[in-house]
């Protein structure tokens, strides 16, 4: 009695067919109801749906309940198990509580008993379940609320994330590295209706494409040099849920093509079988790349590109949005200081003035890194621009440029400016060190000192 609704969903298996008409009949208004009579039949069901009760004969004609059990252990969310037993398989049925199984019931059944234990087994599992979803995301920021950004470019990608959201479309991310596309998916996921269901990464760049095919759709044992065992593959797992491919333009041709089909079919096979499996995900992609580009240079396959491409979210860069910064920074200090143990409330006007001038290639990635750092070396209240990486605090044009006074260069002409050069090149020279400095510049100690402070060149000193 297969019904579209939100009954426990319970999977009976039975091989004498009159005992599994009757469980059918007497279970099936309180639970939505999958017959087998047999381990082969069995597994066809629980590989196509998300079943939460296994209640089975612990002797299945020449077969053993026990197998069934050992290949429910493999599916990404495990059904509880329970086993029905005649006098005489007991020993087999402490043998499968053993072995995972949440208990069984001799038979002749009592009915009522029955029920009450199946709804409590739901229960256990539902709470089960939560916790094993709720593990997978204790690293993950939920919902819009933890994606920060005042400007109108955040803005426009917010109001996108709360229109796709509660569709089924497939939806690309867009933008260099570092602004936020996991997050962004993350978010979907969270507002649509698949939130309590798998939220799966796959990082395509990071696998071969063996690898990588065997990790989206799977394996069968003996597929290939190493596999051991059969696997469940990332579709699998993310059944009913979503499942989120990063950089996505690192896959290559041939497993394109099998993409292609399951987004296409909304079916899988698993490396090294012909079966077909049916999936209900929702794909979100995401790339650094310009995919159309690599559509005309013949490396993206266009419909594949046409498929991924229903919904485009483009993620600005963080030096497109600079009036984020103060927020991103103050939101990323909170953090690391709880997680540090230390009472830093504040950045410091000079820092902040910093922060706002460095082009950030590497976005919000590179900013949360940098108050971290900060945090780390703090010794007062307030983050100063000592605390910050040097290639942060340093100018570009300070850390690469000559220093001769030959050079072409306009700004070489002014004096100030290369005085500060000469004195920030020969602290470096002399790795801080300021009796050496003034040596090489061949002025006082004491000069030096008043220069450094002039110039702002403190954090490039070291006493001696």
């Amino acid at each position: 009695m297969n019904r579209d609704n939100d009954f426990p969903k319970l999977l009976i298996i039975e091989d004498e067919k009159r005992t599994r008409m009757g469980l059918v009949m007497a279970l099936g208004e309180e639970f939505d109801t999958y017959e087998a009579s047999d381990l082969s039949s069995a597994m066809t069901i629980l590989e196509n749906e998300p079943i939460d009760i296994v209640l089975a004969d612990i002797r299945l004609g020449k077969e053993s309940g026990l197998e069934i059990l050992r290949k429910v252990k493999s599916l990404p969310f495990p059904p509880a198990c329970l086993f029905m037993t005649a006098y005489g398989s007991v020993e087999n049925a402490v043998e499968a509580i053993k072995m995972g199984a949440y208990d069984y019931i001799p038979k002749p059944l009592d009915l009522e008993k029955l029920e009450i234990t199946l709804k409590r087994i739901y229960e256990s599992r539902k709470v089960e379940v939560e916790n094993l979803q709720l593990k997978r995301q204790l690293n993950w920021k939920y919902g819009l609320e933890k994606i920060i950004g005042n400007s109108a470019a955040m803005k426009a990608v917010f109001e996108k994330i709360k229109q796709v959201a509660s569709s089924k479309a497939t939806v690309l991310l867009e933008g260099e590295s570092g602004t936020g596309k996991e997050l962004v998916a993350h978010a979907i996921h969270q507002l649509s209706p698949r939130k309590n269901f798998p939220f799966v990464v796959v990082h395509c760049a990071a696998l071969s494409p063996q690898l990588l095919e065997s990790e989206l759709f799977g394996h069968e044992k003996g597929a290939f040099t190493g596999a051991i065992e059969r696997r469940i593959g990332r579709f699998e797992e993310a059944a009913r849920g979503t499942l989120f491919l990063d950089e996505i333009g690192e896959i290559d041709l041939p497993t394109q093509v099998k993409l292609l089909r399951a987004l296409g079919e909304k079916t899988i096979q698993r490396v090294g079988s012909n079966k077909v499996v049916a999936v209900d995900v929702r794909v979100i992609a995401a790339t650094n790349k310009n995919l159309e580009k690599m559509v005309e240079e013949g490396k993206f396959r266009e419909d594949l590109f046409f498929r991924l491409n229903v919904v485009r979210i483009v993620m600005p860069p963080l030096r497109e949005r600079k009036e984020d910064i103060p927020l991103l920074a103050q939101a990323f200090l909170a953090e690391f200081a709880a997680e540090n143990g230390k009472k830093i409330d504040r950045l410091s006007p000079e820092a902040m003035k910093i922060l706002l001038e460095y082009d950030w290639p590497g976005n919000v990635r590179e900013l949360k890194m940098a108050i971290e750092h900060g945090v780390v070396l703090c010794q007062g209240e307030e983050i100063r621009p000592r605390d910050l990486p040097e290639r942060i605090r340093i100018p570009r044009p300070l850390l690469n440029a000559p220093v001769s006074v030959e050079s072409s260069e306009p700004d070489c002409f002014n004096l100030k400016e290369a005085e500060k050069r000469l004195i920030l090149h020969a602290l470096r020279v002399c790795q801080g060190k300021k009796s050496s400095a003034a040596k090489k510049l061949g002025i006082s100690r004491k000069t030096l000192q008043r220069k450094i402070k002039q110039f702002e060149l403190t954090d490039w000193v070291k006493e001696n």
